[in-house]
């Protein structure tokens, strides 16, 4: 049986590699102080056959500015890029499964902003194509650290060790996702997924300025409901909104848009319907080629 979570290749050092093959140094920036920046990819199969990576150019002008602010070289063209991950895809995809790459700039030589040299790693899984199941989440007793702390913009593996807390803890409770909280105690985000709720007919999200990354999957998801005639707003969102809401989903890269049945076991009354349409208009963009997904298609044999 193949270990979905453990390909037969990837991608490291400029070229596909048997999965075993990519290794950094114990004493490299990366393993010693966890410095990386990365990205989270989907790639959909199209009507005519060809396999789509969602706003592909997008989440590598995200990724350069994660390396920006992290003063780590990023020396990858647009082009480079782009055939990489659809190189990995090409030798691990699978017709019966979608595919999500994680695309990872690893510090791997260098200390403390001297002498350093970076390099790309690329790791495909297979994904189902069913979207997901709704879910029930709680409210974390971890927050968000602000931005002149570790700034949320920075898609690091070092923002996301709150998220690993916050699931852990989320595990004892029941839950299969956990909502964090900003300094404010405001809604943020998950620990991998944005936050939206719907109140008196209106979307509503929190921006940036609370403590959430700057999501491309939410500026996909307002395009289509502006698209549709659906309020859509970004706005702070207190904690006992989520009480209330008559909907709340999480959406992300992986996530798509979930929907959320509880939280903190206050049950969605579902007298609303605005982020389950916003949730099949999502679906059938990635799936169907909808210019806001804007995908990067190809063929593969």
């Amino acid at each position: 049986m193949v270990d979905l979570q453990r390909p037969e290749f990837i991608y490291f050092d400029r070229q596909i590699r048997p999965w075993d093959d990519a290794r950094i140094h114990v004493s490299s920036e990366a393993v010693f102080r966890g410095l990386n920046v990365f990205e989270g990819l989907k790639g959909y199969w199209q009507p005519d056959g060809s396999l789509g990576v969602v706003a592909l150019q997008r989440h590598y002008e995200r990724f350069q500015r994660s390396a920006k602010l992290l003063n780590m070289p990023f020396d990858y063209s647009w082009e480079e890029f782009e055939d990489a991950v659809h190189g990995i895809i090409g030798a691990l995809a699978q017709k019966d499964n979608n595919i999500w790459v994680r695309a990872t700039l690893y510090m791997i030589e260098g200390h403390w902003g001297l002498g350093q040299r970076t390099d790309l790693c690329l790791q495909a899984f297979q994904t189902p194509i069913e979207r997901p199941d709704p879910i029930e989440v709680g409210v974390s007793t971890w927050k968000r650290a602000i931005d002149n702390v570790l700034p949320a913009r920075i898609k690091t593996s070092s923002n996301y060790q709150v998220a690993r807390l916050a699931r852990m803890e989320g595990r004892k409770r029941g839950y299969a996702e956990m909502i964090l909280l900003n300094s404010q105690d405001r809604v943020a985000e998950t620990g991998g997924s944005c936050v939206a709720i719907t109140r008196e007919g209106r979307v509503s999200t929190p921006p940036p300025s609370e403590g959430v990354l700057e999501s491309i999957t939410i500026d996909i998801v307002e395009k289509l409901a502006a698209a549709n005639d659906i309020a859509f707003e970004r706005r702070p969102i207190d904690r006992t909104e989520l009480h209330i809401a008559d909907e709340t989903a999480i959406i992300g890269t992986l996530a798509e848009v979930t929907k959320v049945t509880a939280v903190d076991d206050y049950a969605m009354p579902g007298t609303a319907d605005l982020l389950e349409r916003l949730a099949d208009l999502y679906f059938d963009a990635v799936s169907t080629g909808n210019a806001a997904a804007e995908l990067s298609c190809r063929h593969y044999t």
